[in-house]
């Protein structure tokens, strides 16, 4: 009876704050809340610095200039998420270790994925307004608590790209360290490179029907300006395409609030030396392909391709590249086999003949995810996978769940039988057996895509611009295969390859000593007659 008087007569204040303190601890540990909490009251602008980006010089790919007010807008960014959720100064309400909980859970707690969507673009739009720059979107809060209320408004190409760029190098920053223990500060910070994100642009701009989606994607550029798209037209886009935007802004506070507690030391510069190369054109798997593959998966991948659109992929985990180890199915198989984890098949491809393609723009490029390695087997088999396009616009393919040719990997038998009903050789995913809705031949000289009306494994959707409905047939240019299982999948196919290659060298070695006497042997007979025909031979009885 006591415990429950004493629970009935607990204040407001300390009902609310162990509400607060219970929802903050699902994203963060207390302690370190109240150790940024501690540090942020100690100065006004501990919080503000804290939450912005490591400085860096940012550029695009090729030496390019930094986009128009991306500089501005990222030096805002920390102040804005501050002023919006924290309200440093503006009333007794929001002070105090439950107002900084409060801000914290705005920004970190589990909400629906269109909301934590909103919350991102409010800190854009605030951004942009304190640092001057134009911004197509706008916030109308409701008549009650002004954290909730709707975004409308239009964005524009370009600034579809400058908030995409924004939401990057908050998860770059995430991956970034501190260098101000190194050997002091450093005169110019390191550069970065932002990675491409036109072909994420140009799916929003298709998805809303701005952009046509056959002749109009091709020689598309941000540059080009061009009509925007509807807030609520983005939304449905992420929503579908992008859905890990919506993180964004709760991964990056969490992170930022835990430097703050950990390290007092303002975070003015990173070493991060690897995002300073550009590596764009050296690998099919760039690290805007990479970003975009991680926003559009829900699963433990995404970690590793988020990874990889900071820090670029590791080459230890590139299984396959057809212009290194050669084009064909049997050097792919010697590459691939016993890799039992997940891969990622890229292909870069240019639909007809000719050079007169390339200087055209027509080249385009795909991308195949699967959940488990390659076997070579006359049927369709597999658990899961994806589709994607990758080039000149991104397009993730998600499994229907009706049907499951996932893969498809036949080489010719080593015994040749007689076959009434050969089975096509090459790769194959999606589709039926002779209606693949992508097929590689056996000399990875030639693939064919076909429509998605043949394919009910993966959903519907075009993987190259102006495929129309009949099949239609490629030159192939490049493949890559990347393992995403890591060392432990690597040391296991290792060790198979080992294995196989001792089993491949008892196989040539010939015992003499198993044999029988060679003046005994059928082929010492044989050779005696040859050499003489005429001899009269007595068999013996």
């Amino acid at each position: 009876m006591g415990a429950s008087s004493s629970t009935s007569n607990t204040s407001p204040e300390a009902h609310e704050q162990r509400e607060q303190e219970s929802l903050a601890s699902v994203a963060l540990a207390l302690p370190l809340l109240h150790a940024a909490h501690t540090r942020s009251a100690a100065s006004s602008t501990a919080l503000p610095d804290a939450l912005s980006p490591p400085r860096a010089a940012f550029r695009l790919s090729g030496s390019s200039p930094p986009p128009p007010h991306l500089d501005a807008l990222l030096a805002r960014l920390g102040p804005a998420i501050a002023s919006l959720f924290f309200r440093r100064g503006e009333g007794a309400a929001d002070a105090g270790w439950v107002g900084f909980l409060k801000g914290f859970n705005r920004c970190c707690a589990r909400v629906p994925a269109s909301q934590s969507l909103a919350l991102l673009l409010r800190v854009y739009a605030a951004a942009c307004a304190d640092a001057g720059v134009p911004c197509g979107v706008q916030f109308q809060p409701d008549d009650g608590d002004g954290d909730e209320g709707k975004v409308v408004g239009e964005l524009a190409p370009e600034e579809i790209a400058v908030f995409l760029w924004m939401c990057w190098v908050m998860a770059w920053s995430s991956a970034a360290r501190s260098a101000a223990g190194d050997g002091g500060e450093k005169s110019e910070p390191v550069v970065v490179v932002l990675p491409k994100v036109s072909h994420l642009v140009l799916s929003a701009l298709v998805s809303a029907g701005v952009v046509a989606d056959d002749a109009g994607v091709w020689d598309w550029e941000i540059s080009g300006g061009g009509n925007g798209v509807k807030v609520q037209d983005f939304t449905s886009w992420v929503l579908s395409m992008a859905v890990g935007l919506g993180n964004c802004l709760s991964r990056y506070v969490q992170q930022r609030i835990g430097l703050l507690a950990a390290d007092p030391v303002e975070e003015s510069y990173v070493s991060t030396a690897d995002t300073a190369f550009d590596t764009s054109d050296a690998y099919l798997l760039t690290r805007g392909t990479a970003w975009a593959i991680s926003l559009s998966l829900r699963n433990k991948l995404s970690e590793k391709f988020l990874s990889a659109s900071v820090i670029g992929m590791d080459t230890a985990d590139l299984l396959y590249r057809s212009s290194v180890h050669g084009k064909g199915l049997s050097r792919f198989w010697s590459c691939v086999e016993g890799y039992k984890g997940p891969m990622l098949i890229l292909l870069s491809a240019i639909s007809g003949s000719g050079a007169d393609n390339i200087d055209a723009g027509r080249k385009w490029g795909i991308g195949v995810l699967t959940e488990e390695g390659f076997d070579n087997k006359d049927t369709f088999y597999g658990s899961s996978g994806y589709l994607c396009a990758t080039n000149p616009i991104f397009r993730m393919i998600q499994p229907s769940g009706k049907e499951k040719n996932f893969m498809y990997c036949h080489m010719h038998p080593q015994i040749r039988v007689y076959e009434a009903n050969p089975k096509p050789v090459g790769l194959a995913f999606g589709g039926t057996t002779g209606n693949e809705r992508i097929f590689l031949d056996e000399d990875f000289s030639k693939v064919i895509i076909r429509h998605h009306a043949v394919d009910k494994t993966y959903q519907h959707g075009s993987l190259i611009p102006s495929q129309g409905y009949l099949p239609v047939e490629a030159s192939v240019l490049d493949i890559e295969v990347w393992g995403l299982g890591g060392e432990t999948i690597k040391r296991q196919q290792d060790v198979y390859k080992k294995r196989e290659n001792i089993f491949s060298e008892q196989r040539r070695k010939v015992d003499l000593k198993t044999f029988g006497n060679w003046e005994d042997s059928p082929e010492k007979m044989m050779m005696d007659m040859i050499s003489d025909p005429n001899a009269v031979r007595r068999e013996e009885r």
